[in-house]
């Protein structure tokens, strides 16, 4: 490893300290360091380099990402198919993906220069809008794409195919398509399942069905799910909830499983299980 990437969470408060002192690390070890343009801002005395946050995955060995989980969302969607790995520290609230702590920083960089840290591999999803038969859009995402109503919108009608076979129609608020990974986040609140994050899996789960025999599932991680608007409604959908696309009737959102996989950085002795007792309080009364 000889340079790292740095991007920080501009609302975070302590983040313009944390980087400083991540610089003077770094570069007390002979490593060289790449800032994101906004993180660089927080640290303008600096004397690094600094790039675009698109550019700067190409460019480093390893990013550390300093926030929360929609920072690290938005960095694993600018890495695509680049293998870079991610170290997610918690500058935010609930922190699942980035699961390192502030304190635990520079012990896990330490671990990262000895090969002593685990490297979980996390699919991720290809998302397109078509409109007419022609692609309209297109993103990646590693948690999920949520299919909603407006605020003031009524019950949607959604049709379903996997595969190209037609599975079932959803009345309801909306659905979710989630990774492994996106099954700990709004999935869970609608009541869908955990599934461990390396699988390769997808699961679907609706929003406030309005047929209570739909239920979530879990189909394999490579087959195509196509989900169709049926009604002239206000629509949108929604990738890793920081993209949205606007719906009309007609319009199909076809999900595949992407050719990139994530990698993220992590304590061997931080597996899973530790993340969901120490963020959810799985399993406490």
């Amino acid at each position: 490893m000889k340079r790292v990437g740095i991007v920080a969470k501009p609302g975070a408060s302590e983040a313009r300290g944390v980087v400083a002192e991540l610089l003077a690390w770094l570069a007390a070890r002979g490593l060289g360091a790449v800032l994101e343009k906004e993180t660089a801002a927080l640290v303008p005395a600096a004397t690094v380099p600094s790039v675009g946050k698109a550019e700067l995955p190409a460019q480093v060995d390893l990013l550390v990402v300093l926030g929360g989980d929609g920072t690290l969302l938005s960095m694993a969607r600018a890495v695509g198919d680049l293998g870079v790995p991610l170290l997610g520290v918690n500058l935010g609230g609930l922190g699942f993906l980035t699961a390192t702590t502030l304190d635990e920083m520079f012990p896990a960089l330490e671990a990262v220069l000895a090969g002593r840290m685990a490297v979980d591999e996390r699919m991720m999803l290809t998302v397109r809008v078509l409109r007419g038969g022609q692609r309209l859009c297109e993103y990646p995402a590693l948690n999920d794409v949520v299919i909603t109503k407006a605020a003031m919108s009524r019950i949607i009608d959604l049709a379903v195919s996997i595969e190209g076979q037609h599975a079932t129609a959803y009345r309801a608020d909306g659905l979710i398509i989630a990774t492994p990974t996106g099954s700990t986040a709004y999935g869970l609140s609608a009541g869908g399942p955990i599934l461990f994050p390396t699988m390769d899996a997808l699961v679907l789960t609706p929003i406030c069905s309005h047929t209570l025999t739909n239920r979530p599932i879990v189909i394999p991680g490579n087959h195509r799910v196509e989900v169709t608007l049926l009604a002239d409604q206000e629509v949108m959908a929604t990738v890793d909830g920081q993209i949205g696309v606007n719906l009309k009737m007609g319009d199909t959102v076809e999900v595949v499983k992407a050719a990139a996989r994530i990698r993220l950085v992590r304590f061997p002795q931080k597996g899973f299980f530790s993340v969901l007792r120490t963020k959810l309080k799985w399993g406490e009364r």
